[in-house]
């Protein structure tokens, strides 16, 4: 009996992320286990969520999904270069490094150390994977109501 995946169904799926170069970015695999969520929760990228419903169990499929349907577009104004003064608790601070930023209001963002100068360091808010088109094969492994 053929089960189209719908909004509000459990599945259980494998998947394997890869950039356009090849590399990849995210695995169940790497996870030890598969990803389990629900239809329509806002669990996943919309646009993952929106490649499997129709898909049955079983079914496998390779999507592709532009920037704007995954972490969006890479925006220079989430971009920032502060006085190295400004953060004390990083005694040597190193491209690649992530932070976790306290914003007055209280929320707290993850942001990459982009460039070190000698009094300045630059941070990236942008999600690491904003701008990046994402492709993805996907199985389903189960699906329940």
């Amino acid at each position: 009996m053929k089960m189209p995946i719908k909004i509000g169904d459990k599945v259980k799926v494998e998947y394997v992320g890869t950039l356009d170069d090849g590399t990849v970015f995210d695995s169940t695999e790497r996870h030890g286990e598969p990803l389990e969520f629900e239809v329509g929760a806002g669990q996943v990228l919309k646009g993952f969520e929106d490649a499997i419903i129709g898909m049955e169990k079983g079914e496998e499929k390779e999507i592709r999904l532009e920037p704007k349907d995954a972490y969006g577009e890479h925006k220079d104004e989430l971009v920032q270069v502060i006085a190295k003064e400004q953060i004390p608790s990083i005694e040597c601070p190193e491209i690649g490094m992530m932070l976790i930023v306290d914003l007055p209001s209280g929320l707290q963002l993850p942001a990459m150390i982009t460039d070190v100068a000698e009094d300045t360091i630059t941070i990236d808010f942008n999600h690491p994977l904003a701008g990046k088109a994402l492709n993805f094969r996907i199985k389903i492994l189960d699906v329940s109501s």
